[in-house]
């Protein structure tokens, strides 16, 4: 109904204005399922839609956010394009639902978001961090969840931000999460962006090349990375090209 919904206004325009609509839906799956929570959860997800069209009046402060972020430290928005495609590869090889696909495609954007509270000195410096600096940058996933915890159209995926740097082994941070404690977004982003990262020029080192970079994601799968999504982005960089 949604998707019917959504064509129908598509065709509807006042001159040169389009009209812009957000929906959102959730399911009841039981009599003693609480009917309100539902209908929270269908708010909710209409938040999360509304962000992702682009339409709502906070997208303006995430720009802000997103600009300060590129200006300060080594994120561009080419890396976050490259690690939605990267995600949404490996998403759509799951078989994951278009739920989860789209809150991919918000985590790709703003996993890192939290960096905009961390001294540029430590997000550009060219060497290697001290002990100190390193317990200084590991804070950004909190920042980031707190950040995105107190704006509504974002906070599904605030989660997602607190723990995209646990790994596989349990040896991550902040909470020491291991195997399928976290999440499946956190997993996949794990390997896409460990991978461009690897493949792009950083201050302190020269890009490896793809065939070396893959070698890094097998080197550590079941340390840091799920084994099945290595496998499975190895097969699609194999087989395809997605960046």
């Amino acid at each position: 109904m949604i998707k019917e919904l959504n064509e129908k206004f598509m065709r509807k325009r006042a001159g040169t204005l389009q009209l812009s609509v957000s929906l959102g839906c959730a399911e009841r799956t039981g009599k003693d399922q609480n009917l309100d929570c539902v209908i929270r959860q269908a708010e909710e997800w209409m938040y999360h839609q509304k962000l992702l069209e682009g339409r709502s009046y906070r997208n303006a402060i995430i720009n802000t956010l997103l600009a300060t972020l590129y200006e300060k430290s080594m994120e561009t928005e080419e890396h976050a394009r490259r690690l939605s495609l990267y995600c949404k590869a490996i998403g759509r090889e799951l078989k994951l639902t278009d739920k989860t696909m789209n809150e991919l495609s918000l985590l790709s954007l703003l996993h890192d978001i939290g960096k905009v509270g961390i001294n540029q000195s430590i997000l550009k410096k060219p060497g290697a961090l001290t002990p100190e600096e390193w317990n200084e940058m590991k804070k950004h996933s909190e920042i980031g969840y707190r950040i995105t915890q107190n704006t509504p159209e974002l906070s599904l995926v605030s989660d997602y931000i607190l723990f995209h740097h646990e790994h596989w082994d349990g040896k991550g941070y902040p909470k020491g999460l291991e195997g399928e404690q976290i999440p499946i977004c956190c997993r996949i982003l794990a390997v896409a962006d460990a991978f461009d990262a690897m493949t792009n020029d950083r201050v302190y080192r020269k890009a490896f090349t793809r065939e070396q970079a893959i070698e890094e994601l097998v080197r550590n799968s079941g340390g840091q990375f799920a084994p099945n999504i290595v496998e499975i982005f190895i097969k699609i960089l194999r087989k395809e090209n997605v960046s």
